[in-house]
């Protein structure tokens, strides 16, 4: 099969587009056809850090296809179902094999470049909101990185939900297009310190649920912003920001710091998440929400791809797609 794969870490060039042996389906597994692949701030992360596994080595979470070929201790999928899938690593190529529970069917009439990019943005957006971070229509939340595909996902779902909805970017035009999605005020972190904006905006309180993507510093002001009682949800960390946030900043305050990662909900709470996720392809389907695809790519493109989301001009999601079916 085709895949991107890398030798070391590094930059988006370390990504060399090869030929390389099928994957192998275990009896638990299901082989797919890839259709389209969702690239993850995690693939670019952990691309930078170097391979996981033996090199050549394929990285990738999310890629939705068509199964096409069934392990022998599985029941419930069967050969040409479409599904998406979430796995740590193995996205990145023209075929893949992942445990069936980490599959979910789509709806016939959903397009794959839609199915691919929902089970981690939307899923960690619906948990880090109400299961973890329990938001409730009449609150107020902070979302960062409002443009990301997480973050679209979760301005969507906040609003829906009767919050008012506050989202930080790094530029005012991709937070005007947010407001289409639920936002109600947003705040261009490259021109003012957001925390001092959030509090102006919630007339000195600060937010009920702040929701950090990205870590480090920015972090320890999310956690200081937060009202009296409020809850801080930190997940994804897709920031290079190494810095150690101090917890005492929410000292007196009553708040609740939560470190939200899907990964774990899926596998310690599976039942759960998985039927969770389930439910949000399926309002995907019907319209209720809303994937926003920035760019499409070829998957012999993908350093090109990688190199775009690390530009941070992408508004939603960046994807791959075989160069067989581009």
């Amino acid at each position: 099969m085709k895949a991107a794969v890398y030798y070391e870490g590094g930059g988006p060039q370390v990504l060399k587009y090869e030929e390389v042996p099928d994957p192998v389906v275990r009896p638990k597994h299901v082989l797919i056809e890839v259709h389209a692949v969702s690239i993850e701030g995690g693939d670019v992360l952990a691309r930078g850090f170097g391979p996981a596994g033996p090199a050549p080595y394929c990285g990738g979470y999310l890629a939705s296809g068509v199964i096409i070929e069934v392990g022998d201790e599985v029941t419930d999928r069967f050969v040409g179902q479409r599904v998406t899938t979430a796995d740590n690593g193995g996205s990145h190529a023209s075929l893949r094999s992942v445990d069936a529970r980490s599959s979910w069917p789509i709806p016939d009439d959903m397009e794959m470049i839609t199915g691919a990019c929902i089970p981690i943005p939307f899923g960690t957006a619906d948990d880090s909101l109400f299961e973890f971070g329990r938001l409730k229509a009449g609150e107020s939340v902070l979302i960062h990185a409002g443009a990301s595909g997480t973050g679209l996902a979760g301005i969507q779902l906040a609003k829906r939900a009767g919050a008012t909805v506050f989202a930080t970017a790094s530029s005012t035009d991709r937070l005007e297009r947010l407001k289409a999605f639920g936002l109600d005020h947003g705040i261009n972190y490259t021109e003012v310190d957001f925390e001092a904006a959030v509090r102006e905006l919630t007339d000195g309180r600060g937010p009920d649920l702040i929701v950090d993507s990205v870590g480090g510093k920015n972090l320890e002001q999310s956690l200081a912003a937060a009202a009296y009682r409020g809850r801080i949800v930190s997940m994804g960390g897709v920031g290079r920001d190494t810095y150690q946030p101090k917890l005492s900043v929410m000292a007196g305050q009553n708040k609740t710091f939560v470190s939200y990662f899907q990964g774990a909900e899926l596998r310690f709470n599976g039942q759960r998440a998985r039927g969770n996720v389930q439910r949000l392809i399926e309002e995907v389907g019907r319209g209720e929400l809303q994937v926003v695809v920035d760019r499409t790519f070829k998957l012999s493109e993908a350093a090109e791809a990688h190199a775009f989301i690390e530009s941070r001009k992408a508004f939603g999601r960046v994807v791959l797609v075989p160069d067989d079916l581009g």
